[in-house]
């Protein structure tokens, strides 16, 4: 006789590609490692039904309170988490994703006109560098590393640690993440990440495995936001 896996139930909010892997993955291999799967949200359903049963199908975001999940995966428009993070955090954990990366130009999604008039051949260009708190409207699909930092990092906060999106058309198979973290007497740990990723994409290859990775590893954190 073997011991079952405790259940944790998972929702999905968003199905773009993430959204689609994870929920392809929950579907297939979910009840081998103890997870779930309770609803996935689209604002367009009709994106969900070759795919998702109807059953799991959540037409109004709202009602997820119904659903009992203890894990809501949010990878979806940054406007969802405004409207709806403070309800999901008081029924469910929840998973937000935070990436930010130095990347082409094609896979930018910035406000406004920032990026605009970019051409093919000319090279590195900084987009915005200056505090967290200033940036995170600028670019608020690419600076979740960015944010994340700020949270974890509770004596600087938003307004304290300093942040720099960089436009680099020479970046056609890579995202790339620099972190520079500075002590008492010149202490200083620099860290380089690439993260493999097609043109035009926002979220690098990676990310796919790493995000289902920390999926298996939250097993609750007390009404706290998980960083992965």
């Amino acid at each position: 006789m073997t011991d079952k896996l405790p259940v944790m139930r998972i929702g999905v909010v968003g199905y773009g590609h993430l959204g689609q892997y994870l929920v392809e993955r929950l579907q297939r291999e979910g009840a081998q490692v103890g997870l779930t799967l309770v609803f996935v949200w689209n604002r367009n359903t009709d994106k969900l039904r070759e795919s998702v049963a109807e059953e799991l199908i959540l037409h109004n975001l709202p009602d997820f309170t119904d659903r009992g999940a203890d894990v809501i995966v949010e990878v979806c428009h940054p406007k969802i988490v405004k409207d709806f993070g403070v309800q999901f955090l008081s029924k469910a954990h929840f998973l937000a994703l935070f990436i930010r990366m130095s990347k082409h130009p094609s896979c930018f999604r910035l406000t406004g006109d920032v990026l605009s008039d970019w051409t093919e051949d000319e090279g590195r260009r900084v987009l915005f560098s200056g505090s967290v708190a200033e940036l995170c409207p600028v670019a608020p699909n690419n600076v979740n590393t960015m944010a994340a930092a700020a949270i974890a990092a509770g004596t600087l906060g938003f307004a304290g640690v300093q942040g720099e999106i960089v436009s680099d058309t020479a970046l056609s198979d890579y995202h790339v993440v620099e972190v520079e973290v500075t002590g008492a007497n010149g202490f200083t740990v620099n860290t380089v990440r690439r993260n493999p990723a097609k043109l035009g994409a926002v979220t690098g290859s990676a990310t796919y495995n790493s995000f289902w990775s920390s999926l298996l590893v939250c097993k609750g954190h007390g009404g706290r936001v998980y960083l992965c």
